[in-house]
């Protein structure tokens, strides 16, 4: 299987990741419904996992691929630790601000609900909440996960 999807990333790497994307943000919905708010089958919101699949695969997915291929090419410093944490501090303060707005006004939307009543409501929260976590995660990407892997990592996570 490892096999298979390195062929698929040499062959076609935007493709393959934004499809790996859409996949692992359907399982951590279903996974968060079903594990966490114990929903059972009969009260799941497919709806919801659709949602969250069509973010990953067609907004996240394409734009992180992109976002860390960019970084890799463009923030390389001196030395590889300088190197790592200037890539962590553009994540945590460019990426990472401006996609939690994407997703949360795009979660709206698709809800048919107000980007900006969504953003007033969680924006603040949802970035402090993200900079308790993903700084640490990021330096372990940026200094041991290959490039190829990098957006998988992110989405195991």
């Amino acid at each position: 299987m490892l096999a298979w999807y390195q062929a698929r990333l040499a062959a076609r790497p935007l493709l393959t990741q934004a499809v790996t994307t859409s996949f692992l943000f359907a399982i951590g919905d279903i996974a968060a419904q079903q594990l966490v708010d114990r929903k059972g089958l009969r009260d799941h919101d497919y709806v919801r996992t659709g949602r969250m699949a069509l973010y990953g695969g067609v907004i996240f997915g394409p734009c992180a691929a992109t976002w860390f291929r960019l970084l890799s090419r463009h923030v390389t410093l001196s030395t590889p630790t300088a190197t790592t944490l200037a890539r962590v501090a553009c994540d945590q303060g460019i990426f990472a601000p401006t996609f939690i707005g994407v997703f949360l006004s795009s979660m709206a939307v698709l809800e048919g609900g107000s980007p900006r009543e969504k953003l007033q409501s969680t924006y603040k929260q949802a970035l402090l909440s993200n900079w308790m976590v993903w700084p640490f995660v990021q330096l372990a990407n940026f200094s041991l996960v290959p490039l190829q892997h990098r957006l998988l990592f992110v989405n195991v996570i």
